[in-house]
């Protein structure tokens, strides 16, 4: 820990992750059908206190609140809740960094910067994927081997294009905005950092970044390898606490360009926010994404697929195939198969590297999904939940389908954010491209044919941002990402992720 690091723990205690009372195998069921394997979290360390991180100082806040394992439901840590003073002092630290050091440095040395943090990353991959399962409840395997190479893929593919910035659109010159304000979601906190950190970053901004407030961790870790790194103070600022900081910063007069992961209802909210003020803003909401199955497909990579785009990842990402249509000769089929498939489906300890389905992020967040499964019911939806026991302590929900829904259902029409999939059949292209577009949203979707013409076809016709081909939640630095109607406004990845962040001329 560096010296930097030491003066912002002042007075606060360090402890392992795995410090505490020990789980007992009977804590978390599934255990009883595979020897358990549980991820070694040892070398993690949390602080029993962290503050905000601000100019390049660790500053204390004083209100608190605490985080904690949803799958246990125990306390890790307290972090600071940021307030509209310390909002102000983070941006204006941003904007300190941003006039006198980051914008006027070389696109070749901010490079530098963003490779160094990419190299970092790599070197405590096993660190962050830990302590991610640890304060957001997904399984060890998806923190292991999706969110973090992807983290460190996305600074590496930006610092890239830090020095090339003038031919990534000829005929065009490329300038930096400034202070650019962050908010990012609970459902993938340390690659959605990435995905706006780097862009902005490598386009000469700088950055005052709102986690979100249940799983602020990775933030706070980052932000003490941004430290290490040795990046210039005020470039990347960290600001802990719920919505009433989220909306202090994007309302903060000095921010030029407000980036915001999150619900649809609070994209709006931003929008009416920045209406008028001639702020900039990018805005990645809500989906419900659709997953056609045509009965050339092959069936048992199909079912794979709607298994690994909607319950490995407890239905916690906004383009997880939440809605299934499939054509009605093979619905009997893949029904069946999919119900096979979801009861040998292993939940329970996240960190436990045997187990596919983890917890639900918070209290707050299983009430909705409880809300949302029991109108399903109410209003006619036949529903089917797969036959694992729920662990003894914190916040889980089994993988459930329905059949038998219609277009008016809410299970059919709102995001519910939990491993809850509503299907459908179709007889016709014509009948499914028609229901798949009717959602007010349009972020992704899949199709699932052998006819290569049938592919091109049918994604033409989708409305929606993102599409894949027999595959599903594939994702790559150099592809953008962004969505269609409610879904959002603008992209993130890829070249044209790095567009919002510059004043083209």
């Amino acid at each position: 820990m560096s010296e930097a690091q030491d003066k912002g723990a002042a007075g606060s205690k360090t402890k392992s992750a795995s410090s505490g009372k020990k789980k007992s195998r009977h804590d978390f069921v599934d255990g009883d059908r595979y020897a358990p394997a549980p991820e070694s979290s040892e070398h993690v360390v949390v602080k029993d206190s962290y503050d905000l991180f601000i100019g390049g100082d660790w500053i204390r806040a004083p209100k608190r609140t605490e985080t904690r394992n949803p799958a246990t439901g125990e306390v890790l840590s307290e972090v600071g809740e940021a307030g509209p003073g310390m909002v102000k002092k983070a941006v204006a630290a941003a904007r300190k960094a941003y006039e006198e050091t980051w914008s006027t440095m070389p696109g070749r040395e901010r490079g530098k910067y963003l490779y160094r943090l990419a190299r970092l990353i790599q070197e405590r991959a096993r660190e962050f994927a830990v302590l991610e399962t640890m304060d957001g409840g997904k399984p060890i395997r998806e923190s292991r081997d999706v969110d973090l190479p992807l983290v460190a893929a996305h600074f590496f593919y930006y610092a890239g294009w830090a020095d090339k910035l003038d031919y990534a659109f000829p005929g065009r010159t490329a300038h930096s905005i400034g202070v650019i304000g962050q908010v990012i979601p609970w459902n993938f906190p340390l690659l959605m950092a990435a995905w706006k950190l780097a862009p902005a970053l490598a386009c000469g901004n700088t950055v005052v970044l709102k986690p979100a407030e249940t799983t602020p961790l990775t933030a706070l870790k980052l932000a003490e390898l941004i430290e290490e790194a040795g990046f210039p103070p005020g470039v990347v600022n960290v600001v802990t606490g719920g919505g009433k900081t989220g909306r202090h910063l994007v309302r903060h007069p000095d921010v030029d360009k407000v980036a915001f992961t999150g619900s649809t209802e609070v994209g709006k909210m931003i929008q009416r926010d920045l209406a008028g003020t001639g702020r900039r803003y990018t805005l990645e909401l809500g989906g419900k994404a659709a997953n056609i199955i045509f009965d050339d497909a092959t069936v048992n990579q199909a079912v794979e697929g709607i298994v690994n785009g909607i319950f490995f990842n407890q239905g916690h990402v906004c383009c997880a195939g939440s809605r299934l249509f499939v054509q009605e000769g093979i619905a009997d089929t893949v029904v069946r198969k999919l119900k096979r498939r979801m009861d040998n489906l292993v939940l329970g300890d996240p960190l436990d590297k045997n187990t596919d389905v983890g917890a639900i992020n918070s209290q707050e967040q299983l009430d909705r999904i409880k809300v949302l499964v029991d109108s399903g019911s109410e209003e006619g939806a036949k529903c089917w939940q797969s036959g694992q026991k729920l662990p003894r302590k914190g916040f889980w929900f089994k993988p459930t389908i329905f059949t038998e829904c219609a277009q008016s259902h809410q299970i059919v029409q709102k995001e519910i954010f939990g491993p809850v999939l509503a299907i459908q059949t179709f007889r016709t292209p014509e009948e499914a491209v028609e229901k798949a577009n009717n959602t007010p949203y349009g972020l992704s979707g899949g199709v699932w044919t052998d006819k290569g013409s049938k592919i091109f076809k049918i994604t033409s016709q989708i409305r929606a941002g993102v599409l894949w081909a027999n595959t599903f939640n594939k994702f790559d630095p150099a592809s953008p990402f962004g969505g269609y109607k409610e879904s959002g406004v603008g992209r993130e990845g890829g070249l044209q992720g790095l567009a919002p962040y510059l004043d083209l001329r």
